[in-house]
């Protein structure tokens, strides 16, 4: 195949990844390409039948966001809390109810799903992503970095890799990156690697009718976390959340039904008349995940200084939610740290 050259390349077109090309394009450089691994955009940002399986919820101290959403005209609304929530924190007692405060402030999702953001970015720039392109090595030789992929060699004066620090030590780098980056990189919790998501879609929202708001919040049991997941013109009606990890050791039919079990317990049994049933395993997902993955119940730390350096004499730049020293695997830190990501590489090389 023949060598494609161009001034950028962005490894990734997930949500730092779009975001870097959208601030390339701000600043009138159109020359530059997208490398994507998976056959579809939006990396863990990911809807199917209309349920963020994926990146979800931002804060209204989410200011990237934000001024994301309205630079592209993406509208968002609250997500619905009224009502009673419940909280299941033991095997022994019943559960626990409990009211949001209405004054303190709502999370937010983004109206048409979280993918609404990740089509209006990629929209003007469909001429410039490469799907199903897995970046294997990157070399440096001379002024160019050097990319070997399974579609052949691209090339570039500099590149931004935006996929999860753990996932890019997939990548052969020459010259090799120095031990600390490559112990940061291991060392970094990929956000959602372990996480398993479901969603449940109903004619018609039969919580809100019992004065419940949907949540649940469960310390044990089949469910981790459940909210309601209803669209802003609340015309399509679902439940979304977290399940049990330990669920994975079950087949699909199994961890189902006790997830709906669980359900119909806290919820009624109206759940049982669900009219689609969605569920994402990340850890079985090779972009986002590996054979190493652990469950994190802190918060983990992400923005390592090692990520605000470049590379390569200036060439080699990493982004990403886990780089960001802002807002570290949220999607504010993705888009904080691809706006950082374009300053860094439209300085002259030092």
């Amino acid at each position: 195949m023949s060598e494609n050259f161009s001034k950028y390349i962005i490894i990734g077109a997930g949500l730092s990844g779009l975001t870097a090309a959208y601030q390339l394009k701000k600043a009138a450089e159109t020359d530059f390409v997208l490398l994507e691994s998976r056959n579809r955009l939006g990396g863990r940002i990911y809807t199917n039948d209309a349920i963020d399986l994926g990146a979800t919820w931002f804060q209204t101290h989410h200011q990237n966001v934000l001024n994301l959403l309205d630079e592209l005209g993406v509208s968002r609304f609250n997500q619905f809390s009224k009502g009673k929530s419940v909280l299941v924190y033991s095997t022994m007692a019943p559960e626990h109810y409990f009211e949001s405060d209405p004054n303190a402030p709502s999370a937010y999702r983004i109206t048409g799903s979280s993918s609404a953001l990740i089509q209006a970015l990629a929209e003007p720039l469909v001429n410039k992503i490469r799907l199903q392109t897995v970046a294997s090595a990157i070399t440096e030789i001379g002024n160019t970095l050097s990319i070997q992929t399974n579609k052949g060699i691209f090339s570039a004066e500099k590149v931004i890799v935006t996929v999860p620090p753990k996932i890019a030590t997939r990548i052969e780098f020459q010259p090799e990156l120095s031990e600390v980056v490559i112990r940061a990189m291991q060392g970094t919790h990929t956000w959602m690697s372990n996480a398993i998501k479901v969603g449940i879609t109903f004619k018609t929202p039969f919580w809100r009718d019992k004065n419940l708001s949907g949540t649940i919040i469960g310390q044990v049991g089949a469910v981790t976390e459940l909210y309601d997941h209803s669209n802003a013109e609340d015309s399509r009606y679902a439940l979304m959340g977290f399940v049990n990890e330990g669920l994975r050791d079950y087949s699909p039919e199994q961890r189902k039904q006790r997830i709906l079990d669980y359900l119909v317990k806290y919820l009624g049994k109206e759940i049982e008349g669900y009219l689609s049933y969605e569920e994402k395993d990340w850890s079985q997902d090779w972009n986002t995940s590996c054979e190493t993955i652990k469950s994190v119940y802190m918060s983990p730390s992400y923005g390592n200084p090692v990520f605000e350096r470049t590379y390569m004499n200036g060439r080699l730049v990493f982004s990403g939610a886990e780089t960001s020293p802002l807002s570290g695997g949220y999607m504010d830190g993705a888009i904080y740290s691809g706006i950082l990501a374009v300053k860094k590489i439209l300085e002259k090389v030092r």
